[in-house]
């Protein structure tokens, strides 16, 4: 399999993580950053990809690293 593909497969379970570990809905997020539901669940099931602009939101929104979105480490500290 190659990286990306382990990627893509890794950042809709880190994105679904992320959410649930602060017990917020789909919804929240979805209205915090300006989203639909719709897109937040796409992203989850990874029917949809997200871009890198909306890569940074949710790093921003969730207080993670990119990196640790993209499943490149295990670290969810954002970098300093």
């Amino acid at each position: 399999m190659s990286r990306k593909m382990k990627a893509v497969g890794g950042i809709k379970n880190r994105l679904r993580e992320l959410r649930e570990g602060r017990n917020y809905t789909q919804l929240k997020v979805a209205l915090d950053l300006n989203l639909s539901q719709n897109s937040i669940s796409r992203y989850e099931t990874g029917s949809r990809e997200a871009g890198y602009e909306l890569l940074i939101r949710f790093a921003d929104y969730f207080g993670v690293s990119i990196d640790y979105i993209l499943c490149r480490t295990d670290d969810p500290r954002p970098y300093k």
